[in-house]
């Protein structure tokens, strides 16, 4: 074929393909802008290139903290600062927030909360820094400076699939700032209740009497009830609360009210046996106990209760059935060992008195909290 049988147009295209099959589409397509100058996209190109490449850095960091490798992660980080990119303080987007969780894992709270503090200044819209923080300034005891965050980024995805529930925590945050129905509107948003109906009430009097606020927790109990008389583990929960202040008799009061309407639950036998043996009514916790382990027969608690009981009264070997039983089911307990240490001891059994001794001592040391280094 003659080449005056192609046309110009024909020919421009024949030799693009050409070009692009020797250097690559990427690399070599270009097209005019409506003044007929060039534009290459292949600029566009490596600036998606260099984007997925940030991406990909980021999930590297993520998966080295989060599989436990944060101080490898750090090193990443100023590495990438200091040598990445164009260098001089190189700041990769994202690059604050991965150093935040890095530095929350070493539990370096006060470093954290800087670099999750700059996340933010570089993106205003940082769900996870917003939610990280707040929970960082919680942790460091600032409750108040955490709130606005935490509300800020509430009902938000962070995408970091963090260990903390950002709406609890900041329910929390309202608790220790005395803002007892905001939290309790927080926890019945948590658990999809009505926020003024009685259950939201009761949920949020178990979580104050867990942060050990009785009095506030005992009226938002005495108003479930008022809203619903009859509603299941109220009595219960004002039975605990009640306990937890050494109020025995009132507390005996409301388990024993909450077995009439409830006669299956076998935490409230559990509780009730508690309350009878501190009130050295021995033969009623005796009897509430046994009551709880035949409704409940795997639950330690009412066991360990039952050696507590017959120890005091005086009845050694009775007390070593029921704790081998609890030291069988959960060898982890350090009160069943020492409660078995002092029966054996009573029964003259010194020998395996002082190796139940030694091991309950064990037990409490590994358990005892430690104090987190806050710098």
């Amino acid at each position: 074929m003659s080449l005056g049988y192609v046309t110009i147009e024909k020919m421009k295209w024949v030799l693009v393909g050409l070009l692009c099959i020797r250097g690559g589409f990427g690399v070599l397509a270009q097209s005019t802008d409506s003044k007929g100058l060039q534009v290459r996209p292949a600029a566009a190109a490596q600036g998606a290139s260099a984007t997925t490449a940030e991406a990909e850095t980021l999930r590297g960091l993520r998966k080295q903290i989060d599989t436990g490798h944060a101080d490898e992660a750090l090193q990443r980080i100023v590495s990438l600062r200091t040598a990445g990119p164009g260098a001089a303080g190189y700041r990769m987007a994202g690059l604050s927030r991965m150093e935040g969780l890095a530095l929350f894992a070493q539990g370096k709270l006060r470093e954290a909360d800087t670099a999750f503090a700059d996340a933010l200044v570089e993106d205003k819209g940082d769900v996870e820094s917003a939610q990280m923080r707040g929970l960082t300034l919680f942790r460091l005891g600032r409750p108040a400076d955490a709130i606005p965050l935490l509300e800020g980024s509430k009902g938000k995805a962070n995408g970091g699939d963090r260990k903390a529930d950002p709406n609890y925590v900041l329910a929390l945050c309202y608790i220790d700032t005395r803002k007892y129905d905001d939290a309790r509107h927080a926890f019945a948003a948590q658990f999809g209740m009505e926020p003024d109906g009685a259950g939201a009430y009761l949920l949020a009097a178990r979580m104050l009497l867990r942060r050990e606020y009785l009095p506030v927790a005992q009226g938002f109990a005495e108003k479930a009830l008022a809203l619903q008389p009859g509603l299941p583990l109220a009595h219960a929960l004002l039975g605990e609360i009640a306990l937890a202040g050494n109020h025995l008799e009132e507390a005996i009061a409301q388990f024993e009210k909450e077995k009439i309407s409830n006669p299956l639950e076998p935490s409230v036998y559990d509780r009730l046996g508690d309350a009878y043996g501190r009130a050295a009514r021995y033969t009623d916790a005796q009897a509430s106990l046994q009551e709880a382990v035949l409704l409940e027969p795997n639950s330690t608690g009412p066991y360990i209760l039952l050696g507590k009981t017959m120890l005091k009264q005086g009845d050694a070997l009775g007390a070593t059935t029921y704790l081998e039983r609890a030291v069988k089911m959960d060898p982890a307990n350090y009160m069943t060992h020492s409660l078995l240490g002092q029966a054996y001891r009573t029964m003259g059994r010194t020998e395996d008195a002082s190796r139940e001794t030694s091991t309950a001592q064990k037990l409490q040391t590994a358990s005892e909290p430690k104090l987190e280094n806050l710098h």
